[in-house]
């Protein structure tokens, strides 16, 4: 008996590298969850070695859970917008942007047929294909991790943009005093509201070395942390119900690390959207709150494999 062919997901984030194996049914076989950067020092070669060492995990998730059996696609989502000779848009993660990264893909399981996607659009895809965004006309994903960007869906699929880059509301302006101010001089939405931004607000006015997850658990008791988190929860909400005034969305959900703390977002969030939209929408976290990605990679694999999933996939 032939042994069933099998695809491999691969989940390339700010602080790590998610992956899994999957059957042509969706239907999981084994994860794994690796550090993009244990000893990242800011250098190219950082980026390298985090893609090369996400390649290898691949690799070593195959042979441990799927030994012999075809490998039929590849799904691969990444922070930034991925081409084969580059990624665009990826700040958090220094030296990203250079690498070719479809061209590593495919050079590391040669001859597989690969999808790419940027992650928050896999994860966007995930949530209205199997999710929380199903029968959403419209509707908006937003991820809170490292990074924000947020995915708009609309007519059962993802819209993409011009350039790929719908949705990188990182790059918004924040005041009127930012117009006609370049990115680079000017403070841009991603750096105030981010897992990285608090991170780096928060080392420096708690005076001690914090995680965004930190300040968050820090702010119940500290009124130091939380007058961080109202800053960070104010700015996110305004930039939301303005998205929710444009888009006029059915429902909001939002996943990404942070949803570990939305028992301290979501009220800010859900008074700013009753406040000043019209229409206000539905508010939820994703089906999938931290795994998303990887399940649109793994959607991605399957498709590259030539195989059309069902709406019963990874129920």
């Amino acid at each position: 008996m032939v042994p069933a062919p099998v695809v491999l997901g691969l989940d390339f984030g700010g602080t790590k590298i998610a992956l899994a194996v999957s059957d042509l049914s969706g239907r999981r076989l084994g994860t794994r969850t690796i550090d993009s950067r244990p000893e990242f020092d800011g250098a190219s070669g950082g980026a390298i070695e985090a893609m090369a060492r996400g390649l290898s995990a691949g690799h070593e998730l195959l042979a441990e859970v799927a030994p012999g059996q075809e490998l039929a696609g590849v799904g691969a989502a990444t922070l930034g917008i991925p081409y084969d000779d580059r990624v665009e848009l990826a700040p958090t993660f220094p030296g990203w942007d250079d690498l070719p990264f479809g061209r590593l893909v495919r050079d590391g399981f040669p001859g597989v047929p690969v999808r790419l996607a940027t992650d928050v659009k896999a994860a966007a895809a995930a949530e209205l294909r199997w999710g929380a965004l199903a029968d959403c006309d419209p509707g908006l994903y937003v991820n809170l991790g490292t990074g924000l960007a947020i995915a708009i869906v609309a007519g059962g699929t993802v819209i993409t943009g011009a350039h790929g880059a719908s949705g990188e509301i990182g790059y918004n302006l924040r005041s009127a005093g930012d117009v006609y101010v370049d990115a680079d001089e000017r403070t841009i939405l991603e750096h105030v509201v981010s897992g990285q931004a608090l991170e780096t607000t928060g080392s420096a006015r708690l005076g001690q070395p914090v995680t965004a997850a930190d300040v968050f658990t820090m702010a119940r008791t500290q009124p130091d942390a939380a007058v961080l988190t109202d800053e960070f929860v104010r700015e996110l909400a305004m930039h939301l119900a303005n998205l929710a005034i444009a888009v006029d969305p059915v429902r909001i959900v939002v996943g990404g690390g942070l949803v570990r703390s939305w028992d301290q977002i979501e009220a800010g969030l859900r008074r700013a959207l009753d406040v000043a939209v019209p229409f206000p929408p539905e508010l939820s976290v994703a089906r999938f709150p931290s795994d998303a990605p990887l399940i649109g990679a793994l959607a991605l694999g399957v498709e590259a494999a030539g195989v059309v999933l069902g709406a019963e996939a990874f129920a």
